[in-house]
C-alpha cells in the first residue's frame, strides 16, 4: 500500500540542533521534522521550503515527517553545494596540497644536493690547501738545518770542541776568532774531523 504524501511548509528551523517543524497545508498543524528525513544531497533545510514528505510516528508514537523531499525549484538563498561539487572541490584541494607538497619536496631534495656538492667542493679545496702547503713549510727546516738553527757561534774555538767535519766548517767560515785551520788550507780539523775519510 502506498503511504500518503503531505505537503506543507518549513514553517521553523533550528540550524544548531538540526530539527524544526513543517506546517501541513491540509491540517495546518506542525509536524515535527529531523535532518535525517531530508535527502542527503549537501542541501541545507531552510524556513519557508515548500516541502511533500510522510508521516509516521516516532518511539513514542509522535508524528514525524520521514521521506521529505524539496517542491519546486530551489530557492536562490538556499547553499545549493552538492556532494559531487564538494567532491571535486575536495580532490581540487588534495591536487592542489599534493603538488605543493611535491614541489616542496623536490626543492628540499634540491637544496640538499646543492649542500652536499658545496660540501664537497669544500672538502676537495681544503684537502689540495693541505696537500699543497706542506711541501713550502717543510724546506724551512732543511734550509734551517744548514745554517745558524743548527750550528750557531758559541764561543768554541778548538777541533777538540767540535762534533762533526760540517760543525767545524761552519764555525770556520761564521765565527771569529777559531783555531782550526793550521795550514789555512780552508778544510778546518783535518787531524779529528775533516779527514780524508771522515770529510763528510
Amino acid at each position: 500500500m502506498t503511504a500518503t504524501r503531505y505537503q506543507g511548509r518549513l514553517r521553523k528551523w533550528n540550524i544548531e540542533r538540526s530539527y524544526g517543524f513543517i506546517l501541513a497545508s491540509d491540517s495546518g498543524q506542525d509536524v515535527f521534522v529531523h535532518i535525517s528525513a531530508f535527502p542527503r544531497d549537501g542541501c541545507v533545510p531552510q524556513e519557508g521550503d515548500e516541502l511533500s514528505f510522510e508521516v509516521e510516528p516516532d518511539n513514542r508514537g509522535r508524528k514525524q515527517a520521514v521521506r521529505v523531499q524539496h517542491l519546486g525549484v530551489t530557492p536562490p538563498a538556499r547553499a545549493t553545494t552538492s556532494r559531487p561539487s564538494t567532491r571535486s572541490q575536495r580532490l581540487s584541494h588534495n591536487t592542489d596540497g599534493a603538488s605543493r607538497g611535491s614541489k616542496l619536496i623536490a626543492w628540499l631534495v634540491l637544496a640538499a644536493l646543492a649542500g652536499y656538492g658545496y660540501s664537497q667542493y669544500d672538502k676537495h679545496v681544503t684537502q689540495s690547501r693541505v696537500q699543497v702547503s706542506p711541501p713550502a713549510t717543510a724546506l724551512a727546516p732543511t734550509q734551517s738545518s744548514t745554517s745558524t738553527s743548527t750550528f750557531g757561534c758559541d764561543g768554541r774555538t778548538h777541533c777538540s770542541q767540535m762534533t762533526s767535519c760540517s760543525e767545524a766548517k761552519y764555525f770556520l767560515k761564521h765565527c771569529p776568532g777559531v783555531e782550526m785551520d793550521g795550514n789555512h788550507d780552508g778544510v778546518p780539523c783535518e787531524q779529528q774531523w775533516c779527514t780524508t775519510a771522515g770529510a763528510r
